[in-house]
């Protein structure tokens, strides 16, 4: 059994005196975990850090075997981002939660393009807001989208304020208002496109992201969200 593609690196982990066992994400076959022979060296440790873009081969006897990797660096998207702390910070939770919540070996080419949008943004303005899309498509991919575009309750798609901490679904601001302290709010930059105007709005899309991965991908299976999630947060709201 064998194949190539391109991925993206999740996380890696020392296994034996010289090998690593690596998660990918790649686009055609998912979230991939394999064994890198001499995966410590001072030759192929750059090459497996989270975050990079490399072209990788899988080879196994049979389909169910972890199987062994061989890659080349496309892009080194971890160096990149070594000298800003709160990108470094970002780049590690958008790896954590992806590896934390997608199924192995189940393709989601819409969510490894969401990533690589997200690793192009790095170093640029706004690249946090492309964090907290990535977030909601990586939702959207696992069958628990939010519905952001119209009133759940006046179906208008204007003045959309409030998200419905249980149905997902926006709420204007008039049709909120009798019970609005039971809501999430919703940042304008998520309703209607651009950039957050400030910290608090670009706070409440990480903290709607958040709810609702929690809601229906973590605590069904007992997990809380990744730590390197809650440390993106501090880093970046500091």
């Amino acid at each position: 059994m064998e194949w190539n593609d391109r991925a993206i690196v999740l996380a890696n982990r020392p296994h034996g005196e010289t090998g690593r066992v690596v998660s990918l994400l790649t686009r055609d076959h998912g979230r991939h975990a394999g064994f890198v022979h001499g995966g410590v060296s001072r030759r192929a440790r750059p090459v497996w850090q989270s975050g990079n873009l490399v072209e990788v081969e899988w080879r196994a006897r049979l389909a169910e075997q972890l199987g062994t990797f061989t890659g080349e660096l496309r892009e080194a998207h971890a160096a990149r981002a070594l000298d800003d702390a709160v990108e470094l910070a970002g780049l590690a939770a958008a790896c954590a939660v992806v590896d934390a919540a997608l199924p192995e070996r189940e393709p989601h080419p819409a969510v490894f393009d969401g990533f690589q949008a997200f690793l192009a943004a790095l170093g640029h303005a706004g690249w946090p807001a492309i964090y907290v899309k990535l977030e909601l498509g990586l939702l959207q991919e696992l069958g628990f989208g939010l519905d952001l575009e119209k009133c759940a309750v006046s179906a208008t798609t204007r003045d959309l304020a409030y998200v419905s901490p249980k149905t997902g679904r926006a709420v204007s601001r008039a049709a909120a208002e009798p019970y609005k302290e039971r809501l999430l709010p919703l940042p304008a930059f998520l309703s209607t496109g651009g950039l957050p105007e400030d910290d608090n709005e670009l706070r409440q899309g990480l903290d709607l992201a958040a709810h609702f991965l929690e809601r229906h991908v973590f605590w069904p299976h007992n997990k809380p969200l990744p730590p390197a999630r809650s440390r993106f947060m501090e880093a970046l709201l500091r």
